[in-house]
């Protein structure tokens, strides 16, 4: 087991919420993030129908509400973690692609990339509900193929995290490419 984590397996006897035969195991997972916080990575799953569903809980995280920045150029910039809270607003003003904060807005987790492909996916349902004559199709194209270029680091872009309440952050695999600017109060109105 890795010194960064702890693993702990819990078996519930709760029915699967998804076929309603089986029983829901939970695995627990307390994670050492490089930064020194800890996060609480749960996974539910189903012994019967494979149900899975994963959660992720920050034990400690920054609190300053603040903008981060992060410059990405090249592949290995893909590889930069960041860790968005409910209340994080996620751009990517080049691409004109962001995720609003709301009501039932989850912790993630990821990476550079793993961020494009949650765009990828969305961006394509949303290209597959269009009728074939709208007029948006050729612009929804040159965002699926602009992020295509991205995904293998050939598209030049700006990630942006704005936290009014502080928890998210980044962790870039280049220094020089990341800033954060912290918000005032009179600013998180």
């Amino acid at each position: 087991m890795s010194e960064k984590s702890k693993n702990e397996e819990v078996e519930f006897s709760f029915k699967c919420p998804s076929c309603e035969k089986g029983k829901i195991k939970i695995l627990k997972t307390t994670y050492d993030v490089p930064d020194g916080d800890k996060m609480l990575l749960i996974k539910f799953e189903c012994n019967t129908c494979n149900f899975t569903n994963n959660d992720i809980i920050p034990l400690t995280t920054n609190n300053t509400p603040g903008i981060m920045t992060l410059r990405v150029s090249n592949e290995n910039d893909l590889k930069s973690k960041i860790y968005r809270s409910p209340v994080g607003r996620l751009e990517i003003p080049e691409l004109e692609l962001f995720v609003e904060p709301g009501p039932r807005a989850d912790f993630y987790y990821t990476n550079v990339e793993g961020i494009l492909f949650r765009f990828e996916n969305a961006v394509t349902i949303y290209r597959k509900n269009l009728e074939k004559d709208d007029v948006q199709i050729e612009e929804i194209d040159k965002i699926l193929q602009d992020l295509h270029k991205a995904l293998k680091g050939e598209f030049k872009f700006t990630l942006i995290i704005t936290d009014t309440g502080g928890g998210s952050y980044i962790i870039p695999e280049d220094e020089l490419k990341y800033s954060f600017e912290k918000l005032e109060n009179n600013e998180l109105n």
